[in-house]
């Protein structure tokens, strides 16, 4: 009976590599990767420990997610002209995104699929700021006002966004922080486009590469979190998240920008209206309920090598 039980849950673990978005022609696939080892502590940064599992999108939202988008739902977002830095190819990265925009998008993400929304938006402009979430609402998090507890989809926290690009839990030596996202210590080769281990789009380049081309990957297996382009965290810079006007974290880097500005010690902070060619953002979400059933897999078989 135990056999047939753990073959059945077997099937059910199958991880799911990418979700899918849109509808009809209008449709899009986002590759995730899941962020475990929930012991870390904080790198000596002072970031990085996340007490639980979840999923972090292996690449930035492109320019293409975002036109399914305003093609499926309103209000339309605005990208900035990238004419001038390499094209507005819809497999580029989506800059000249607010905070407040890709708020939206996320949104979008979990109500298409049946999800709570992340975000409180209490009126209807596309670059309008959130409301906090209060305790007679549904999925009300003291710890953190700004996000939903009930939403799937969401954007990174600090920390979230800190882990997966620089912490290793199979790093030699024991597990812990690398300097770069790139899985290393050392500053990553420039390079304008490729996915090269130890590489990255940044240091003088004409302007970012498409999300699936810039770079090498971190420990976990996410692309460009050093270098391309700036990207949105959902924390505020300098307290916990109870300000909706509050500036946001950004963390990354971009392509012009030089080793300094990609180090796991630096971070900036823009409003969380500003919107510049420069900054994109990439999505996390909770982790599939695969990554529970493996857990419980790995339950039984401790209990069956009990047993005998």
């Amino acid at each position: 009976m135990v056999l047939k039980l753990l073959a059945i849950l077997s099937l059910l673990a199958t991880p799911a590599f990418a979700d899918i978005f849109g509808s009809g022609a209008n449709t899009f696939t986002m590759n995730f990767v899941t962020i475990g080892n929930a012991e870390n502590a904080n790198d000596d940064t002072g970031y990085g420990d996340v007490g639980y599992d979840y999923r972090m999108g292996v690449n930035e939202v492109s320019r293409g997610m975002i036109d399914t988008y305003n093609s499926l739902s309103s209000p339309d977002l605005t990208m900035s002209d990238m004419t001038s830095y390499g094209g507005n190819g819809v497999n580029r990265p989506a800059t000249g995104i607010s905070w407040n925009e890709a708020a939206r998008f996320v949104n979008w993400l979990n109500i298409s699929n049946s999800f709570s929304p992340a975000y409180k938006f209490t009126t209807d402009g596309y670059n309008d700021d959130i409301a906090l979430w209060e305790s007679g609402d549904a999925g009300y998090n003291a710890a953190n006002p700004f996000r939903n507890a009930n939403a799937h989809y969401y954007l990174p926290s600090e920390d979230e966004w800190y882990k997966a690009a620089y912490y290793d839990p199979n790093k030699s030596g024991g597990a812990g922080y690398y300097d770069y996202a790139t899985g290393s210590d050392s500053a990553p080769t420039e390079v304008a486009g490729g996915m090269t281990s130890g590489t990255a789009v940044y240091n003088g380049q004409v302007g970012p590469a498409d999300i699936t081309n810039a770079g090498g990957l971190s420990a976990y297996g996410t692309m460009a979190q050093n270098g391309n382009v700036w990207e949105w965290g959902e924390s505020i810079f300098t307290a916990q998240n109870v300000s909706a006007v509050d500036s946001r974290v950004l963390r990354s880097g971009f392509w012009n920008d030089g080793f300094g500005i990609l180090a796991a010690s630096h971070r900036y902070e823009i409003g969380p209206k500003l919107e510049y060619y420069d900054v994109g953002f990439r999505v996390a979400a909770v982790p599939e309920p695969s990554a529970i059933i493996l857990s419980l897999l790995g339950m039984m078989g401790f209990v069956m090598r009990r047993r005998r």
